[in-house]
């Protein structure tokens, strides 16, 4: 016992540390606006190609550049991206714990209660800060065993427990969902307010012109059609960059599931199979 407190001593205080979540969101912003750069670059100032009206609105005469409504969704992608980073992670963290060997894996070994505490050691010298599911999941069912021997008790308590963390990954994704929600309500804006300058533009010019002056056929047509091109490419590019999210989220979402159910899995055919009640 004393030189697992030894042995834990040793290890870092993670929690000194500067998160990893605020690291990665902090750097996805970074990427987001070297992107933006990048893009300004490869479409400069009077570029009117499309690929410069749908993905900066480089043009705009609704903004002041680059304070546009695809540049903040460009933004907004970059940082949901870098959150899908850390799912990705974490899912990859919790699948590992599973081959540390906290449990005898053998086809022949008894656990009794007698045989909690070392394996209880174990566990939480493996994770100081209880940040991994599987030992969160085994230190309670381990001290339950250990306190009352039942089999039936142990069983009810991993059950529970797998429900709550299930819940618990479920709540991780909610800044996610939002964010995504966002970038569609981000381009649904901007097809709003491109419409609505459509209008006006087009309002100030047939007031202004006589509709026997042919010169202002043009000029008209390419202010409106300008505005216009704010309304429909916010739109179709949130929608594009909404499905990507939506579609990398949900493979994320699904592999973090997979990794609880294989945490699961391995306590059913590693603890709760070998345990014995005393008589």
């Amino acid at each position: 016992m004393v030189k697992v407190e030894q042995d834990v001593s040793r290890r870092p205080a993670r929690d000194e540390q500067i998160p990893f979540r605020a690291v990665a969101l902090f750097g996805s912003l970074l990427i987001g606006i070297a992107l933006i750069g990048v893009l300004s670059w490869v479409f400069p100032a009077g570029d009117d190609s499309v690929g410069a009206e749908l993905l900066l609105d480089r043009n705009t005469r609704i903004f002041p550049y680059p304070f546009t409504i695809q540049n903040v969704m460009w933004l907004a992608f970059c940082m949901a991206s870098g959150e899908l980073l850390v799912r990705h992670l974490a899912g990859l963290r919790e699948r590992e714990q599973i081959h540390l060997g906290l449990l005898p894996e053998d086809d022949r070994t008894v656990l009794r209660q007698q045989d909690m505490t070392p394996i209880y050691d174990r566990v939480v010298q493996s994770d100081p800060a209880s940040r991994h599911l599987l030992q969160r999941l085994l230190s309670g069912a381990l001290l339950q065993f250990r306190n009352s021997g039942s089999i039936g008790q142990v069983t009810s308590t991993i059950e529970l427990s797998i429900d709550l963390y299930q819940h618990e990954i479920e709540m991780r994704y909610n800044m996610l969902r939002y964010v995504i929600w966002l970038i569609p309500t981000l381009g649904f804006i901007g097809t709003v307010l491109g419409i609505a300058f459509a209008m006006r533009t087009a309002g100030v010019l047939f007031a202004g012109a006589s509709f026997t002056e042919a010169s202002i056929g043009p000029e008209m047509m390419e202010q409106v059609t300008g505005d216009l091109g704010v309304a429909f490419y916010t739109t179709l590019l949130a929608l594009l960059q909404s499905a990507v999210l939506m579609f990398v989220m949900h493979i994320m979402e699904e592999r973090e599931e997979g990794a609880l159910n294989g945490i699961g899995q391995y306590c059913l055919r590693n603890f709760v199979n070998r345990l014995q009640e005393g008589r």
